[in-house]
């Protein structure tokens, strides 16, 4: 069980305690019942918005820390033009990266989806319609979402997805009953590019990552912009950054690599909660 979560646990005792004192002892000052209410809904909103703290979701954020390794990601794609131009820049460097895909997107771009698999890249899914408000939705709803997208993949690839991201990474209890019922696994990131925004600078990018990369990273970068088709900051950062991660002396493998070792992380943690 998660650091984030057992402090979640306690801050819902204590708020129930609070309530059970005032039902036996009369109202607390207004001044606490503020205070207690203002404290628990920032700790409920740090597990919504923070993935990494794992607090509503089990996921995986970053790998190993002992093997000089890191992870490349990118989201919102396929889009012809970008993701092409990012997929010959990973062969040039013989590097393969892990493609989350909007289902949408892959109905419209087929043949960029298949090309991501035929280049030997892991493709996973980024939902269908990169839904923001996904993580409210119910389970049933959101299984839907990730079906549709997960279908998409199948027909334009052969390949089933089975990695998944939130969109925009937000999590909750149903984004994790639905992955967990479709047995996905969901990944989140432990440094980010800040690059599919607008007015971001590949130079800034490229020295974000360059500053935050360590071993066990999770790289998330975007091969296409969610709503637009401008081409994102990370097409043109790319080079600098596998400069970079090279220079640290560190090595971009694949996600899958990690997986097995990974998820029998994960389920040893969830067993002994």
């Amino acid at each position: 069980m998660s650091a984030a979560r057992v402090l979640l646990y306690l801050a819902t005792a204590a708020g129930l305690g609070l309530l059970a004192r005032t039902l036996i002892r009369g109202p607390v000052p207004l001044w606490i019942a503020l205070g207690a209410f203002g404290l628990y809904v920032c700790i409920a909103a740090a597990g919504v918005f923070k993935p990494q703290l794992r607090m509503y979701a089990d996921l995986i954020w970053r790998g190993p820390t002992d093997r000089g390794e890191v992870v490349l990601t990118f989201d919102d794609g396929p889009q012809p033009e970008h993701t092409r131009r990012i997929l010959s820049i990973l062969d040039r460097a013989k590097v393969k990266a892990t493609f989350f895909v909007i289902g949408a997107k892959v109905e419209k771009h087929p043949e960029v989806a298949a090309e991501i698999v035929r280049k030997g890249h892991m493709i996973g899914i980024h939902g269908y319609e990169h839904d923001r408000l996904l993580a409210l939705r119910s389970a049933t709803t959101i299984m839907k979402d990730l079906e549709l997208a997960q279908r998409a993949v199948v027909d334009a690839t052969g390949e089933v997805p089975m990695v998944f991201r939130p969109p925009v990474g937000v999590t909750s209890p149903r984004i994790d009953e639905a992955v967990r019922k479709m047995g996905l696994v969901m990944v989140a990131w432990s440094v980010k590019g800040i690059d599919g925004v607008a007015g971001a600078r590949p130079d800034q990018v490229a020295g974000r990552v360059a500053t935050r990369v360590r071993p066990g990273s999770i790289i998330l970068l975007h091969d296409a912009l969610e709503r637009s088709e401008q081409e994102p900051a990370s097409v043109a950062a790319l080079p600098k950054i596998l400069d970079a991660i090279s220079a640290k002396g560190l090595r971009v493998v694949e996600l899958k690599a990690w997986l097995p070792e990974l998820n029998s992380e994960r389920k040893a943690e969830t067993s002994s909660s």
